[in-house]
């Protein structure tokens, strides 16, 4: 290794003023050899508490098994993880997406501090993996990231499911459709392994998309968390790093904005979770690029949806390892001309090299061309007088019953308010529910709304009922959840206008969603609107209200 390889790491280990500092690193146990050695940090996201998180020691001893046989000295730190799942329908979900910049700001002081020459990311779960991304565009030192790969799918009754069915079995049992039985039965067996959740949710789109954007390795987001082919992903990702390192092959030489556009375009063709149009443009944002909802419609537009995974679909994780990952996926697209094949990318080829020749092994879970689901993707970006910054649907999981429709407003300040009427049976076939207050300033934090779609899709109502909010759906959302409205309610936004039983028109072909009240009586309630403060102002929740910006533009802090 080179002595400009280790321009970073110099500055905290070599010449005499830094004896105190080497002293320090003698105190870890490290040998004078191995301080001759670039240091790679190795940024590892694993905890107790999170099932994703669980075994990432194993792939972190993985990676630095890789790294010291490449002749690296790899040194690991922690940053924080939240679990959606656990998180979700509390105060705490108000906490997620707000992790993000916590966790890109953390792994900013500690590489900056300690002069690492490299790194390697170990992220799995939905914030984590978008926190680390745009942790790696500031820095810009040489980066791999290699997650801790999905959980299996879970069996129920003879049927492949993943924490979805245990969302919607609240649902069906508050419907009477299931039994208390039935429900411990699911409770045990959905989640069966480590892993990020076995369907295309937030954490496995962003897997996948790592991959796209050429900062993982081919099987980052698709090679189960259990199969010993991660922990061999891992070592590979450790050699990788030093190679980049002597290469001087640096994130901001890979994430370019045509590899933004790739990332979209992959995204149209999985179905990913709408999540992902708020992570994009904040690693985007990083990496000195800006993405615009109007580019998502443009790309969808060209782009066919070839994989329904769950929730859309019966297909999981597995099944599109099976298929053969992201690669085969991409190899489709690029068949097309619908990818820049000429990108670099972190394992040293282009594009291109990456997945030409990887076969499609299974076009039930990846279809072809001319057997798509859609000539357009998975995802949608809506416009009109209640969203007039834009709103986003997973049109791929969808009814076609539901992708036009009108019907009454029913208006909820609270994502709690809007569950405790599911339950109670007072939401009516029709019915256009509308959660407002809940964005990223009003909320504060966005939270995500699968308790109530999971209860809408449990009691039979996803074909008939809609749910508009300022918040956002978790990646495990099914039926007509149009979320990210903006501006949001707390902003003003047309959203915290709208009144009980007012008529809203949803077309999703169309891209359009309105609100049918005339421009003057619209104007004579903004008159009479005032604010409402955030529901937390203290803290770091109440720093990032006063900091954050729309969801349009990724709801990025200020």
């Amino acid at each position: 290794m080179t002595q400009a390889g280790q321009e970073r790491s110099n500055t905290v280990k070599q010449g005499v003023e830094k004896v105190p500092h080497r002293s320090l690193f003698r105190a870890l146990g490290l040998t004078p050899e191995e301080l001759k050695r670039p240091l790679i940090g190795i940024v590892n996201s694993q905890n107790d508490v999170v099932p994703g998180h669980m075994h990432l020691n194993l792939i972190a001893d993985a990676v630095k098994a890789g790294v010291r046989m490449a002749g690296g000295t790899p040194l690991a730190f922690p940053v924080i993880a939240v679990c959606d799942g656990i998180a979700m329908n509390h105060i705490g979900m108000k906490y997620s997406l707000a992790s993000r910049e916590l966790i890109a700001d953390s792994i900013e002081v500690m590489v900056t501090a300690h002069g690492f020459d490299a790194l390697v990311f170990i992220p799995n779960c939905d914030k984590v993996v978008p926190g680390m991304l745009m942790a790696a565009a500031r820095l810009n030192i040489p980066a791999v990231f290699v997650s801790g790969g999905p959980m299996l799918a879970g069996r129920f009754q003879g049927k492949k499911v993943s924490l979805t069915a245990c969302f919607e079995a609240v649902g069906a049992y508050s419907a009477g459709n299931m039994s208390k039985e039935e429900l411990a039965e699911l409770e045990a067996g959905a989640c069966p392994t480590c892993g990020s959740c076995a369907g295309m949710f937030t954490a496995n789109s962003m897997n996948c998309l790592t991959e796209v954007l050429g900062m993982g390795l081919p099987g980052n987001g698709t090679i189960p968390a259990v199969y010993s082919g991660r922990i061999c992903l891992a070592k590979d990702a450790g050699r990788q790093v030093m190679d980049l390192l002597t290469k001087n092959i640096r994130p901001l030489d890979i994430m370019k904005e045509n590899a933004f556009r790739n990332a979209i375009t992959v995204d149209m063709a999985l179905g990913c979770s709408t999540n992902t149009l708020l992570h994009l443009p904040a690693i985007a944002y990083e990496a000195g690029i800006e993405l615009n909802l109007d580019m998502v419609n443009d790309i969808s537009g060209k782009t066919p949806h070839l994989c329904k995974l769950a929730p859309a679909g019966e297909h999981h994780m597995e099944d599109l390892d099976e298929a053969g990952g992201i690669p085969a996926v991409m190899n489709v697209l690029f068949k097309q001309g619908l990818l820049d094949g000429s990108l670099m990318t972190a394992t040293g080829r282009t594009v291109q090299e990456n997945v030409t020749g990887r076969v499609n092994q299974r076009p039930d879970v990846i279809r072809e061309i001319e057997n798509a689901y859609s000539s357009t993707g998975g995802l949608a970006v809506l416009r009109g007088n209640l969203a007039p910054d834009g709103a986003v649907v997973k049109k791929a999981a969808v009814a076609a019953e539901m992708m036009v429709h009108e019907g009454p407003a029913r208006v909820f300040d609270t994502e709690e308010d809007a569950v405790a009427a599911i339950l109670a049976g007072k939401i009516q076939k029709g019915d256009v529910m509308v959660i407002r207050y809940e964005g990223p300033r009003g909320g504060p934090g966005m939270r995500e709304m699968l308790t109530p779609t999971a209860a809408i899709a449990g009691m039979g109502l996803d074909k008939d009922v809609a749910l508009i909010t300022d918040g956002r759906f978790s990646g495990a959302t099914r039926g007509a959840a149009i979320g990210h409205i903006s501006p949001e309610a707390a902003e003003g936004g047309p959203i915290a206008l709208v009144r009980e039983g007012d008529r809203i028109a949803v077309d999703i072909p169309a891209g359009r969603l309105e609100v049918l009240v005339d421009a003057a009586e619209l104007a004579k309630r903004r008159e009479a609107w005032e604010p409402v403060p955030p529901r937390i102002t203290k803290g770091y929740m109440g720093r990032y209200a006063r900091m954050v910006s729309s969801a349009s533009t990724g709801a990025r802090v200020r």
